[in-house]
């Protein structure tokens, strides 16, 4: 399954594969790579941006570095979400490895490999590849709303690039 939305600037694409238990996602942003990388590591502004726009997030670590460990809980009308990982690797502008853990399914870990291409004229290329324990995992990830989720978040961030 692949997706787009040329409705604005940015183009997102998220390609979910038959059969192989990866998702990937890419989108350009109005913004340098440093910006960019800047929004997805320093946790006050990720919060911000972070997830669908019924959401409000609250981090409960965050050690942006490799080796590094990460939490945060979402918060809507129906409850809290808590999630978690650690950073693997952190190479400043160009590329995060990270694993991340929906706590409500504990059992179900991925591994999530995001770099980020400078594209010239400030803009960036942002990649991700989320590679999962399981085609059922994958699939239920893929069937809770991610995308929807994915695209409001990365609006935001969008928008939150433009303000400076």
């Amino acid at each position: 399954m692949t997706t787009t939305n040329d409705t604005d600037y940015s183009t997102l694409q998220l390609d979910v594969p038959e059969g192989i238990q990866t998702v990937s996602i890419t989108r350009d942003f109005k913004a340098t790579p440093d910006k960019v990388f800047r929004a997805h590591t320093d946790p006050e502004l990720f919060v911000k941006w972070s997830g669908p726009d019924t959401i409000t997030n609250t981090i409960r670590e965050w050690d942006a570095q490799t080796g590094g460990k990460w939490s945060f809980v979402s918060t809507d009308d129906n409850g809290e979400y808590g999630f978690f990982g650690s950073f693997h690797e952190v190479r400043e502008n160009e590329r995060i490895v990270q694993t991340f853990t929906f706590e409500g399914f504990p059992d179900a870990v991925n591994l999530e490999i995001l770099t980020l291409t400078d594209l010239g004229d400030g803009r960036t290329r942002l990649q991700s590849t989320s590679v999962f324990d399981s085609l059922e995992s994958r699939d239920g990830m893929v069937a809770s709303g991610m995308e929807h989720g994915i695209r409001e978040g990365y609006d935001k961030l969008e928008k939150m690039l433009a303000e400076g």
